[in-house]
């Protein structure tokens, strides 16, 4: 289908969502995403909506990321892009989003930031686990219902992604003592299940136009908070502040430090399954860390 047919289309369901003719002016691409094509579309009357698409099959990876948002929303803690649309064409799908503009960073943005989401991990959920299946990235996140943190993690995250690096020959030392005896990074912890922004790295969170925070791309499901704090750290981002409103407003465990490891682990291995490379060696490296603590 020729862009100009994609740009009508899209164009056509802003406004039958928003029951307001959506007459475009202006579409720019933007760069950044490694995983769906990404714009803006402006209208004659300034309205700007953000669009994502991707081909027809990561529709059901849209459809996820639309009622996270949505949920996210619900909580009333931390700003999110609206949902406008959710759309499928004859080879494609997309996904429209208010478009929040961008200013930048303050040391009372970071606080609030870590406020808004100890806020969000506060509101206590029903299980782990989630609704629907998602993706992290372009790798697809399998969340059924369990009871059992521990359990979840090692089958549905851990599990999962070694499972993905051995098909395509890749194998870690340690890595089956680790998922055996998982259950020694739990003594004394008991986390209740929280919705999570699930992706919560610096590139996912932003400040509007009047310095208050967004987040944006969730890959949600409801599990241990510490996992999106971990994901915090990997790749930087988040300064003091941050952190210490968050502590402030939900006090960490002490045994964060080690978990910290092991939580991202799973985000290392998933980087080595998109993108291969040295994510190999740091995954493998974290988890001869973590085994040299079993009892």
């Amino acid at each position: 289908m020729s862009a100009l047919k994609t740009f009508s289309s899209v164009a056509e369901a802003i406004t039958l969502s928003t029951e307001q003719p959506f007459e475009p002016s202006e579409q720019s691409a933007l760069s950044g995403g490694c995983i769906s094509q990404a714009q803006v579309l402006t209208a004659k009357d300034g309205r700007r909506f953000f669009v994502k698409s991707n081909n027809l099959g990561f529709g059901k990876f849209f459809e996820a990321e639309a009622e996270a948002l949505r949920e996210i929303q619900k909580s009333s803690t931390v700003q999110v892009p609206q949902v406008i649309v959710l759309g499928f064409l004859k080879d494609s799908s997309f996904l429209v989003l208010s478009y929040i503009e961008e200013g930048r960073s303050t040391q009372q943005g970071q606080r609030e930031l870590g406020r808004q989401l100890a806020m969000l991990h506060k509101s206590k959920q029903p299980y782990f686990g989630w609704s629907m299946d998602n993706c992290i990235g372009a790798t697809p996140q399998p969340n059924p219902r369990s009871e059992c943190w521990v359990d979840f993690y090692r089958h549905q995250r851990l599990a999962h992604q070694i499972d993905l690096a051995a098909s395509k020959g890749a194998t870690f030392r340690g890595s089956e003592d680790l998922l055996k005896h998982l259950e020694a990074f739990f003594f004394g912890y008991s986390p209740q299940p929280s919705l999570l922004h699930g992706d919560l790295w610096g590139g996912n969170a932003s400040y509007d136009s009047e310095g208050k925070p967004f987040l944006f791309d969730p890959a949600s499901y409801y599990g241990d908070r510490e996992t999106d704090l971990a994901f915090t750290s990997m790749f930087g981002g988040f300064s003091s502040a941050f952190y210490e409103a968050y502590e402030r407003t939900y006090p960490m465990h002490s045994g964060f430090k080690t978990r910290k490891t092991l939580y991202n682990l799973y985000h290392e291995l998933n980087h080595f399954n998109l993108f291969g490379g040295g994510y190999a060696s740091s995954a493998q490296s974290s988890i001869l860390q973590l085994t040299s603590q079993l009892p």
